[in-house]
């Protein structure tokens, strides 16, 4: 018989803030931009996603969870795939900065 014991923990703990999340039965298809889409149509788009974002409960943890695992992909937290990256590369600025040798 396996010793179950030995096992982890379950980790929805990890995963319970979405549960609270503003956008939980929203269509997904407001946070993810379809192939091509650009300009007008995108930002019309990005903005109701953020409108959802704004007045979401866990908006911070959201945002921290797709700055963590580097998500590429949507609009978390009420920030666009456009904003994490600028603030990814602000971070890996400083880093370097900081340490004054790249990807340290």
């Amino acid at each position: 018989m396996a010793d179950f014991s030995r096992l982890p923990g379950p980790n929805a703990d990890l995963w319970d803030w979405q549960l609270l999340a503003a956008c939980r039965g929203v269509d997904s298809s407001l946070f993810f931009h379809p192939e091509g889409e650009r300009g007008a149509a995108r930002s019309a788009r990005e903005m109701s996603a953020k409108e959802v974002c704004m007045r979401c409960p866990v908006r911070a943890q959201c945002a921290a969870h797709a700055l963590a695992v580097r998500e590429p992909y949507g609009v978390w937290g009420g920030l666009t795939e456009d904003e994490r990256e600028e603030l990814m590369g602000r971070a890996r600025h400083r880093a370097v900065a900081s340490t004054g040798a790249p990807g340290s």
